[in-house]
């Protein structure tokens, strides 16, 4: 150790006297320097290492804190949506009801009948909510029928377009009235008894009639879509498209209509009419 301080200052003193030695010293420090990369190496590999290491863990929670929130966005986003479609057909339904005042009672789909040739649906309300048979039933558009059977939390629906439905309604335009009654199908209705004279075209629009004490008067029921004027025949062919989206809407509004005896049991059912059946075609 003392031979190594010796010539260090030697060293220095020669560097601090003689010109030549600065020259020396770098050549020397070129020499030595892969030394010192190759002892230092394994220190900047381990500090190289755990950088790169703590970076990718901090990218990899990142990454991870990011699609969860995604996720979560998403979710929010697609049950606003949602939400905001629902927003819409609830106030149309709201709107829709306040030219009479009557008192109503929201509801939701809940479940169609599978089968094709019958109209019916059940939905969320009940007789707990004060539901009862032959209440009239509607959406933001016309109305969609009538309560047929209740319990406690739910009720089914016989739809306008039911074939073992028919209703009393009146041209709007004129105020001349018909029975329609349903086909079957969702598009079709057809109306009976129309005199082959009668001021009725299409593009009419058909509203209730309030006859039978059933269904307030005024609401939208159908638009005539056929007007068929067979010569020889007493009768038109009238055919009509139910305005409520009976294929589409989730949303219902049940009426209770002022002065209606609920347990009188006076609906309006294909029973009480002596109708002609419906030809085959309109039955597929």
């Amino acid at each position: 150790m003392l031979l190594c301080a010796v010539l260090a200052l030697a060293l220095m003193f020669a560097e601090h006297r003689l010109p030549r030695v600065e020259a020396l010293r770098a050549q020397l420090s070129t020499a030595v320097a892969p030394i010192q990369w190759l002892v230092s190496l394994p220190s900047d590999v381990l500090s190289w290492g755990s950088l790169a290491v703590s970076d990718q863990r901090a990218l990899v929670d990142e990454n991870r804190q990011l699609r969860q929130q995604l996720l979560t966005l998403s979710h929010r986003v697609q049950r606003m949506a949602s939400l905001t479609a629902e927003n819409v057909r609830l106030r149309e339904l709201l709107n829709a009801t306040q030219r009479d005042d009557i008192p109503f009672l929201t509801a939701e789909l809940l479940s169609l009948d599978s089968d094709p040739f019958t109209q019916q649906m059940v939905v969320d309300r009940g007789r707990r909510d004060g539901v009862y048979v032959g209440q009239p039933v509607m959406d933001a558009s016309g109305l969609v029928g009538q309560v047929t059977s209740v319990s406690a939390y739910t009720s089914r629906v016989l739809m306008v377009a039911d074939a073992n439905h028919a209703m009393p309604v009146q041209v709007n335009r004129n105020g001349l009235r018909f029975i329609i009654q349903g086909t079957g199908r969702f598009d079709a209705m057809r109306v009976l008894h129309v005199p082959d004279t009668a001021d009725i075209r299409e593009g009419d629009l058909l509203v209730s009639s309030g006859l039978a004490g059933r269904f307030p008067v005024g609401y939208p029921v159908a638009r005539v879509s056929e007007v068929a004027h067979d010569p020889g025949e007493p009768f038109a062919k009238v055919m009509a498209t139910p305005v409520a989206k009976l294929q589409r809407a989730r949303h219902f509004l049940l009426l209770f209509p002022p002065d209606v005896d609920v347990a009188a049991g006076d609906a309006l059912w294909t029973d009480d009419f002596d109708l002609d059946p419906l030809p085959k075609e309109l039955m597929r």
